[in-house]
């Protein structure tokens, strides 16, 4: 395991994350349903083999933006029998549920109480865009944080950021943050922060950490024939995600990226993967072939969802990720990929346009719009049954 000095903290990180929001799930596909027994293999060996980083947030693997999720209280009992103290542990601060000061304490304080913690060594506020920075400004989030440090309930404060790369620079002036926590990868330089954000952060001192290295997993698994064969003509025969996360690590500015991994074949290969990326190792030959795959995929992909699930639920009962995967799928491969097999409520046809889904969708999609085109290939009234 490769580790980096985590800006301005002075901390070393590894240089790959483990990122709770996709753990294994128990029969039956309930993302609130964590398979904990699985995951607890995975997140050990992944720390036994040097992974010292652990990110997890308030909603994860639960039924909504607005409820707690079940990641933070699991990740509290696999962190038990002394791996806590192996390991700096990070979550978020749910930014879209603050109303006042007290709201933050009392979201810090549940949160510690979940992870089984007295401190939580990196806080980020989540999920960043401009009007809920906005919001949690005049909420008092800076005296909040400043106090937080102070009585040694987190050790660095820092946010993650899902807004246009204008509004960026902002939020990392308005206070003297440790870190910060952006989407980028070989598809996404220009997309919200991107490569403008990651240099000026950088330039601030700010430990730098990357989500969506593989784009919810679209970047490492069933590749269209083209990008595979693209990458199957190289002289390195490196798997797609080490592809993907080698061009990431390959950036100095970067600290860490955090994968979301749910089997041991992702932790075993990713691992590998972070014990020889080091800065600088891209030849000229390698950029040629991620811009060749770039290139392709541009061709393809229709809808840039990541598949986060911050849009859920609906409250209509349309499955919004999964119906813009199916949708990407017959773009990409060609092929219906199983959209019938959605229930008729989960369908593209479901929305009624409430557009309570695009307040919090981190790519600023808009979803209401791209699920008439959804439904409008895989819908016909005199298809669909």
């Amino acid at each position: 395991m490769l580790y980096r000095k985590f800006g301005k903290t002075g901390e070393m990180v590894s240089i790959l994350g483990f990122g709770c929001m996709r753990l294994p799930l128990l029969p039956g596909g309930d993302s609130s349903k964590i398979n904990e027994e699985e995951s607890s293999k995975l997140i050990r060996y992944a720390i036994d083999q040097g992974v010292n980083y652990i990110d997890t947030a308030y909603p994860y693997h639960g039924t909504g933006m607005g409820s707690a999720g079940q990641s933070e209280p699991v990740v509290g009992k696999i962190l038990r029998a002394g791996y806590r103290e192996k390991v700096k542990l990070a979550t978020k601060l749910p930014s879209w549920l603050i109303h006042s000061r007290k709201d933050m304490d009392k979201f810090l304080d549940e949160q510690l109480r979940r992870l089984e913690t007295d401190h939580i060594d990196f806080y980020l506020v989540h999920a960043l865009n401009k009007s809920l920075w906005k919001n949690v400004r005049s909420a008092g989030i800076a005296e909040f944080l400043e106090q937080a440090i102070h009585d040694g309930r987190i050790k660095y404060a820092g946010f993650s950021y899902h807004d246009q790369q204008e509004n960026f620079d902002e939020i990392v002036d308005d206070f003297d943050w440790s870190f910060c926590q952006i989407q980028y990868n070989y598809m996404d330089e220009d997309f919200q922060a991107g490569r403008k954000g990651l240099e000026y952060a950088a330039k601030m001192g700010l430990g730098i950490t990357i989500m969506e290295p593989l784009r919810g997993g679209k970047l490492a698994q069933s590749l269209p024939e083209s990008i595979q064969t693209a990458f199957n003509r190289t002289e390195k025969k490196r798997k797609p995600a080490d592809w993907a996360l080698s061009w990431i690590w390959n950036h100095p500015e970067v600290s860490l990226l955090i994968s979301g991994m749910n089997s041991m074949d992702q932790v075993t290969e990713n691992i590998q993967s972070a014990g020889r990326a080091t800065e600088g190792s891209f030849t000229s030959e390698d950029f040629q072939v991620i811009e060749k795959v770039k290139h392709i995929y541009r061709q393809r992909i229709k809808v840039d969802c990541t598949a986060c699930g911050y849009c859920m639920p609906c409250p209509s009962g349309v499955d919004i990720p999964g119906c813009f995967e199916y949708y990407n799928n017959y773009h990409m491969f060609g092929k219906e990929d199983n959209y019938r097999f959605l229930k008729p409520e989960q369908r593209a046809s479901g929305c009624t346009e409430c557009g309570s889904c695009e307040e919090h969708c981190p790519q600023s999609l808009p979803i209401p719009e791209l699920l008439k085109e959804v439904k409008a290939v895989f819908e016909p009234s005199w298809k669909m049954v």
